[in-house]
C-alpha cells in the first residue's frame, strides 16, 4: 500500500517564510547593537553639584563622573544644594536614560513588527513572481498528463521565454524531451500501421488461393481439411493485422466527432451475438456521447466478444449495460460470468497481446489479445477511462465512461 506523504509548505511558501525570518533576525541584531550603543553613550550614576549663586570653584563638573556627591562650603557665602535635593536629581538623570533605553526597545520592537510583516508580503510577492515559470512548466506537465491522447499531448511545447537561467534550461530541457518521446511515437504508430497494411495483401491473396483451391471437386477430403485449418490460421491473422490497425488509429485524436447514443450501439452488438451457450442481455439506457461512431461499436464489440470468449462452458451469462452517470459522463458497463480472476492481473489485461495466464477456455475461438487494448484506446481518444473489477464467483466488470454529448 502507498504511504501517504505528510502535508509539506509550497516552495513559495518556504522562500517567504526563509525571506521573512532573516529579516527579522538581521532586524533584531540591529536593534540589540543598537541598544547597546545608545547604553554606552548614556551617562550612569552621574553627580551634580549646584550652589545657588554658581558652581562651587574646584567643584565636579556635569560632565565629570563620580561615585559620590561632594558638598563643600563656598567663597563668598555661597552653600551648594542639599545631599538629598542631589540625590534626587541624580535618581531622576537616572530614570531618563531608563525610560530612553525602554523607548529606544518599544518603539524599535513596534518598528521592527511593521516593516518585518510588510517584508513577509513582499517577500510572498517576489517568490510568486519567480515562480511563475515554474509553474507554467507545471500546468504544461499536467496538461500533457491528462491529455486523454498521448498524441495530442506530446505535440505541445512550454516555449518558455525570459533569460538563459536554470528555469530557461529546464523548460528548454523539457521541450527536448517532448520532442523526442513525440517523434518516437509517431513513428511506432506509422511502423505498426505500414506493416499491417504489408500484411494484409499477402494474407488476403492467402486466403482467396485456399478458397479456390476448395471449391475445385477435384480435392480430396485430406486437402478439404487441411485447406479448412488453413483458413482458420489465415482468419486469424487477418483478425490481428486489423486489430492492429485499429489499435494504430485508435490511439490517434479523433477529429470528426459525431452524436452517438451508446443504447443503440449496445443493443445492435448484442443483437449481432450468435445464438450459443452464453446467455447475452442488455439492459441498454439513453447515454448520448459524441466521438466515432466506427469507434465506438468497435469499444462495445470487443467487451460483449471479449466476455462471450471468456465464460463458463456452462451456463454463462453476459450482462451489457448503458446509463448516464454524475458531473455530465455517460457509461457502458459488461459483467460476466467467468473463471476467477485476480485483483493484480487485471492491468495487464489490457497490454496488447497479454492474456489471462496465457490461456483460453476449450471449445472458444483463439483472439488475438487486442481486445481490450482497443477498448483502452479508444476510450482515451474520446476523453474517457476505463475501469475493470473482478466479480465475485469468477468473471470481470469492465466499465467504460466517457463525457456526455453537449
Amino acid at each position: 500500500m502507498r504511504r501517504l506523504s505528510p502535508a509539506r509548505l509550497t516552495i513559495r511558501a518556504r522562500l517567504t517564510l526563509v525571506y521573512g525570518g532573516l529579516f527579522l533576525l538581521a532586524g533584531l541584531l540591529l536593534l540589540g547593537v543598537t541598544y547597546a550603543l545608545m547604553s554606552q553613550r548614556l551617562p550612569r550614576n552621574s553627580t551634580f553639584s549646584f550652589t545657588r549663586d554658581g558652581p562651587a570653584p574646584g567643584s565636579p563638573t556635569p560632565s565629570a563622573a563620580a561615585d559620590a556627591v561632594v558638598v563643600a562650603p563656598m567663597k563668598g557665602g555661597g552653600v551648594g544644594l542639599p545631599p538629598d535635593e542631589v540625590e534626587q536629581t541624580t535618581r531622576a538623570a537616572d530614570q531618563a536614560r531608563q525610560d530612553a533605553l525602554e523607548a529606544l526597545l518599544t518603539q524599535g520592537g513596534i518598528a521592527l513588527v511593521v516593516v518585518g510583516v510588510a517584508a513577509i508580503a513582499f517577500g510572498w510577492l517576489i517568490a510568486g513572481r519567480l515562480l511563475q515559470p515554474l509553474h507554467r512548466v507545471t500546468e504544461t506537465a499536467q496538461r500533457i498528463t491528462s491529455a486523454p491522447d498521448a498524441d495530442r499531448g506530446l505535440h505541445e511545447r512550454i516555449a518558455l521565454t525570459g533569460p538563459p537561467d536554470e528555469i530557461r534550461e529546464l523548460a528548454d530541457t523539457f521541450d527536448l524531451m517532448l520532442a523526442r518521446l513525440d517523434h518516437a511515437f509517431d513513428s511506432q504508430r506509422r511502423f505498426i500501421g505500414n506493416a499491417s497494411h504489408e500484411l494484409r495483401t499477402p494474407l488476403t491473396l492467402n486466403r482467396t488461393l485456399l478458397e479456390v483451391m476448395l471449391d475445385r471437386g477435384s480435392a480430396s477430403p485430406e486437402l478439404r481439411q487441411l485447406g479448412g485449418t488453413l483458413l482458420a490460421i489465415n482468419a486469424r491473422h487477418e483478425r490481428l493485422i486489423d486489430g492492429l490497425l485499429l489499435l494504430a488509429r485508435s490511439e490517434g485524436e479523433v477529429a470528426e466527432r459525431s452524436y452517438v447514443d451508446l443504447a443503440d450501439v449496445l443493443e445492435h452488438v448484442v443483437a449481432q451475438v450468435p445464438p450459443g451457450p452464453v446467455t447475452v442481455r442488455a439492459e441498454a439506457a439513453e447515454a448520448p456521447t459524441t466521438g466515432s461512431s466506427v469507434l465506438l461499436e468497435r469499444l462495445v464489440q470487443n467487451l460483449v466478444e471479449n466476455g462471450v470468449r471468456h465464460n463458463v462452458p456452462e451456463d454463462g451469462w453476459v450482462r451489457a449495460g448503458s446509463g448516464t452517470g454524475p458531473e455530465g459522463t455517460v457509461w457502458v458497463r459488461v459483467e460476466n460470468t467467468g473463471p476467477v480472476v485476480a485483483r493484480y492481473e487485471i492491468p495487464s489485461l489490457f497490454e496488447p497481446f497479454r492474456r489471462l495466464n496465457g490461456d483460453r477456455l476449450a471449445g472458444n475461438p483463439p483472439g488475438a489479445g487486442l481486445g481490450l487494448s482497443i477498448v483502452r484506446a479508444v476510450a482515451r481518444a474520446h476523453g474517457g477511462t476505463v475501469e475493470a473489477e473482478p466479480r465475485p464467483g469468477g468473471g470481470l466488470v469492465v466499465t467504460v465512461t466517457l463525457r456526455t454529448a453537449r
